[in-house]
């Protein structure tokens, strides 16, 4: 990446040769060109949110900023890309957005996410730490960036307008007033399931901003719910991208004997996950860990894994996460032990379930989805 102060090699994680996504887009350039062309002070406590893959905190590591980030991944890409440029570890300081908010910030720089939730909950949560001399500025992607996105910074932070599109990329500028009234934050949100869900049939499920789905049962899990296995004292148990953990606290309820796991790359979803899990007084023994998929776990350790894969990467359209789960399950699966997956119709997981466990099994279909189980043999 081209920066006013240099070029950065800079990748994703976890590194894949044959990734063609860049770690960065025309907004992380757009918001750097502007810092540089402006002049703008980049001096007290800087702080960038919902930086994709660190490209914002590299470029920017003279000025000791501090990255505020949802992501497990992006902070371990994060990590890679500072040393690879030379960085002193310790520089820049990573927090996720769990962690305590800075007492107080003299530069807000924020990467716009794809969830509206999360953007209100972040700002809502970082407004009491902007000053009225404060630099804020936002960047996005035009299709990322609608009349609600303004309308947050505005109600939240203070007048705000938006910059002139460079290469479909738009930047953000907030000039903030500390006398707001700023609203109450709402999260994280509660709501009960309905009575026809199995197991967990009229419970609370817990959600923090971000987590997808947030206000209502998605139409997927809600299948899934209907078609899980009877694990029967299975042993160890993973809800793999686990998201508000619903999947595997209907199985902790229904079978007191299993051990759960819920592992997430999202801080937000893992303490959803948590939060719901402690709502419903679930039996048993729960771990909740936030890392990349299954890296961690002993090989043929597990009994069983349910996953609903998500298939995009932020903007991007891709199968990579999926095909890193289901490989990352077959590893963990003791032999005999089964991984469940629940996706749309059109994504034709079987064949990738096929190839790397030489078999696919239809549990159940609607014209949307299929519920696939593929066993270690």
């Amino acid at each position: 990446m081209t920066t006013p102060w240099g070029e950065l090699a800079l990748a994703r994680f976890p590194e894949d040769p044959r990734d063609r996504l860049r770690a960065w887009d025309a907004s992380d350039e757009y918001l750097l060109r502007h810092l540089a062309a402006e002049e703008v002070p980049l001096s007290g406590t800087v702080v960038v949110v919902g930086d994709r893959w660190g490209a914002l905190v590299t470029a920017l590591a003279r000025h000791a900023p501090l990255q505020i980030t949802d992501s497990y991944l992006t902070q371990e890409a994060t990590r890679a890309n500072l040393a690879r440029s030379g960085v002193a570890p310790g520089t820049v300081s990573l927090r996720t957005t769990q962690d305590p908010p800075p007492e107080r910030i003299d530069v807000l720089l924020v990467r716009v996410p794809k969830s509206l939730a999360l953007l209100e909950d972040q700002l809502l949560r970082l407004a009491p730490a902007v000053h009225e001399g404060t630099v804020v500025v936002g960047t996005g992607m035009v299709k990322e960036i609608h009349t609600s996105t303004l309308d947050l910074f505005e109600r939240i932070l203070g007048p705000t307008r938006t910059s002139l599109a460079e290469k479909k990329a738009r930047l953000i500028l907030c000039s903030p007033d500390p006398s707001r009234r700023r609203p109450v934050n709402p999260w994280p949100y509660r709501y009960t399931l309905p009575a026809d869900v199995g197991a967990v049939s009229g419970r609370t499920v817990v959600n923090h901003a971000g987590v997808f789905c947030a206000d209502r049962l998605d139409i997927g899990t809600r299948f899934f719910l209907a078609h899980l296995p009877r694990t029967g004292g299975a042993g160890r148990v993973v809800d793999l991208g686990c998201g508000n953990g619903v999947v595997g606290t209907a199985v902790a309820v229904a079978d007191p004997a299993a051990e759960l796991l819920f592992v997430d790359e999202s801080f937000q979803a893992v303490a959803s996950a948590e939060a719901t899990y402690e709502a419903n007084g679930a039996p048993g023994h729960a771990e909740f860990r936030v890392g990349d998929g299954l890296a961690g776990v002993a090989s043929g350790s597990v009994d069983l894994v349910l996953n609903n894969p998500p298939f995009h990467s932020h903007q991007a359209t891709t199968d990579a996460t999926a095909w890193r789960m289901f490989t990352g399950a077959r590893r963990a699966l003791r032999p005999g032990g089964e991984l469940w997956v629940i996706g749309n119709r059109h994504l034709g997981y079987h064949l990738k379930l096929r190839r790397l466990f030489g078999n696919s099994a239809l549990v159940a279909s609607d014209p949307k989805f299929v519920v696939l189980r593929a066993v270690k043999r």
